[in-house]
């Protein structure tokens, strides 16, 4: 059953989907900073980056959105997981030290920022985009993943080694050296 759509539908339609992805990502990362205990932290994270793979879904990657579930989603916040589980459980023993205007700062910072990249991005004048040669097969992409962009392959590989890395040296100095 095809049910017709206008023009001006199918623009509100797309732009309600871009905001619910944006929000998604903004909850996500706001959860992630704001929240007083870890795995909460890590929950957040997982939001905020599903919220990312979501615009690069609906920006016409699909391929960087599945990599982007796999590797930040499937290995980073997972790893991140893990350090907490094997840390310190008992989080009474750990005290904040973050300043008391910390938060009021980065909240003034982030709308300082965001307010300034909107004006740049709305008083621009945007290109009109290329037009698709050609799709990308599966083929083609790893083909170009180790022809061409090879050094990208390599830098997340150095991501996934740095998040392990981090996620150990957390897990070690959490946890009680006498067990």
């Amino acid at each position: 059953m095809n049910i017709p759509i206008s023009a001006d539908m199918a623009s509100i339609v797309k732009e309600g989907v871009f905001f619910g992805f944006l929000i998604v990502t903004v909850v996500g990362a706001l959860l992630a900073t704001c929240a007083k205990r870890m795995v909460r932290a890590v929950f957040g994270l997982v939001v905020c980056f599903i919220g990312v793979a979501g615009i690069y879904y609906f920006l016409g990657s699909p391929f960087i959105s599945l990599m982007q579930l796999m590797i930040y989603v499937g290995a980073v916040a997972i790893t991140i997981a893990f350090a907490i589980m094997l840390a310190e459980p008992d989080e009474d023993k750990i005290e904040a030290k973050t300043p008391p205007l910390a938060g009021p700062f980065a909240v003034v910072l982030g709308v300082a920022v965001t307010w300034a990249l909107a004006a740049a991005s709305l008083g621009a004048k945007w290109m009109n985009p290329a037009p698709v040669e050609k799709e990308g097969t599966i083929t083609q992409v790893g083909e170009a993943l180790l022809t061409n962009y090879s050094m990208v392959f390599e830098l997340v590989s150095i991501v996934l080694l740095i998040a392990i890395l981090g996620s150990l040296v957390v897990a070690r100095s959490g946890r009680d050296k006498s067990c």
